[in-house]
């Protein structure tokens, strides 16, 4: 995608200015990953970062970029030059999409000249938190779905433009089989797939009159029968399929309310009884993984399933607790010390190990370890510029299925586990970990600092308003 240089915060480029003034250069290491699951996930799967390789590759301060900055009156010309020339020439080393991970594994690392790598956090924890959060919810759908097909519905629920698109590559990834989404379906090259809504059938004089009309526009057409009686519009399609006879090219019936499994029941038996047992059933209305779920144990008749709000903003999990984090600099490991936020230090690289081709658990090492199992942190960036071709899409989906298929089968189903995926750190990682804490810990207390209160707020005298936002200072 092209870069936006300025979907970031402000304290990025104020803290890109810092670096540079100071003659903090040195290269650093900064780590995605998740702290903790989001509630009723035993999994997420990582998606987003082809969307990550094309920004950082393209990365530009453009002449409207830098004059908005100038007018903020808050950063010097000399900086709004180098702003001008900056790159991204630094290297990632992630998880390859469609990858299960949990908590406290790097997703990915970036490891480049410090402040390159700081200000790209933004983009890279709002391109991989949703992609993620999303593949993540539609790969619960499919697997409820048990083999049917699932239509993503969702563009005009979701959270913004950008949200509709890049979710509809993650349902993709996931195994969503079409979006109705046509931007994406171009961007993308998607299966698309519709049929038709209630206003046509309404704008019509008979519920009859508008499905012999719209088949004769599209034969291969599926009708929504439940703008006024659901099995009334299903026999009209009946009715509607005998009129035309061998000419016939209707694919099915679309059922958008009431009670689903009974009224597809019923829709069965009433195609079937007019031979026409090739018409599929097409369920949709406020469907989640849950009700999916249980339409296909009480034996709904139901060929596949249009999905929106709840894939399009995952509705029972809208957000992760996903950090980005400074794990090392110059060459030395950096961690906070803050209660409940751990942070490994250093490059890392995660092992995953199998046995009979099921996963039988992760351990999170030192990048130099060699440990039993796939490394999973792949590198994908070196010094800027992407390694090999953008693997297609639908290479990105047959991986995704496979990791999936690979873990314990308690892990794919609907239901939080008792006991969590093992994932281990490694004993010379942990070491490192003790190490650096303590390092920092009698860095602390010999300058006074562990002794000193933790900070409360801030001063109102500190705090003040500045043309383009608020400056803590």
């Amino acid at each position: 995608m092209p870069a936006q240089a300025l979907f970031t915060d402000l304290y990025e480029l104020t803290m890109l200015r810092a670096y540079a003034e100071h003659g903090m250069t040195e290269r650093a290491v900064f780590s995605l990953f998740v702290r903790k699951l989001p509630r009723g996930r035993n999994y997420l799967l990582a998606c987003g970062l082809e969307t990550i390789v094309d920004a950082l590759e393209t990365l530009r301060f453009s002449d409207d970029d830098i004059a908005y900055l100038a007018s903020l009156e808050r950063f010097p010309e000399t900086f709004l030059r180098q702003l001008s020339a900056f790159r991204f020439t630094g290297d990632i080393h992630a998880m390859p999409e469609g990858t299960p991970v949990f908590p406290n594994e790097p997703i990915l690392e970036i490891i480049a000249p410090i402040g390159e790598a700081q200000v790209v956090e933004t983009i890279v924890l709002n391109q991989i938190g949703l992609q993620t959060i999303l593949a993540s919810k539609a790969a619960r759908i499919v697997h409820a779905a048990q083999g049917r097909a699932v239509v993503d519905f969702g563009g005009r629920r979701a959270q913004g433009i950008d949200a509709a698109v890049k979710g509809a590559r993650a349902f993709f990834i996931a195994g969503v089989s079409a979006t109705s989404n046509l931007h994406a379906g171009r961007l993308y090259d998607l299966p698309v797939a519709g049929t038709v809504a209630h206003s046509f059938i309404e704008a019509c004089v008979s519920e009859s009159d508008a499905f012999k009309a719209f088949a004769a526009t599209y034969p291969d057409t599926t009708l929504l029968v439940d703008t006024y009686d659901t099995l009334e519009g299903v026999r009209k399609v009946a009715a509607l399929a005998g009129e035309l006879g061998p000419a016939c090219r209707l694919r099915g019936v679309r059922l958008d309310s009431g009670d689903l499994a009974a009224l597809a029941k019923e829709a069965r038996a009433i195609l079937d009884a007019a031979g026409l047992g090739r018409l599929q059933i097409l369920a949709s209305g406020g469907l989640d993984e849950y009700e999916i779920d249980r339409l296909v144990r009480a034996g709904a008749p139901i060929d596949a399933f249009g999905i929106g709000t709840e894939m399009s903003v995952s509705g029972d999990a809208p957000a992760l607790d996903i950090a980005y984090k400074l794990t090392e600099y110059a060459g030395v490991g950096r961690m906070k010390l803050s209660p409940g936020k751990r942070t490994l230090p250093g490059r890392k690289q995660v092992f995953r190990t199998f046995r009979d081709g099921v996963a039988t658990g992760d351990v999170i090492g030192n990048h130099e370890e060699s440990l039993p199992g796939v490394p999973l942190l792949q590198p994908v960036l070196r010094h800027g510029r992407r390694l090999g071709q953008t693997p297609p899409l639908r290479h990105i989906r047959a991986y995704a299925a496979d990791a999936i298929a690979s873990l314990p089968r308690p892990m794919v189903s609907l239901q939080p586990l008792e006991t969590a995926y093992e994932v281990l750190v490694s004993p010379r990682l942990t070491a490192e970990e003790k190490s650096v804490r303590a390092r920092i810990a009698g860095e602390a207390a010999s300058s006074g600092n562990a002794a000193s209160p933790p900070t409360k707020g801030v001063d109102a005298d500190q705090c003040r308003t500045a043309r383009g936002g608020y400056s803590w200072s």
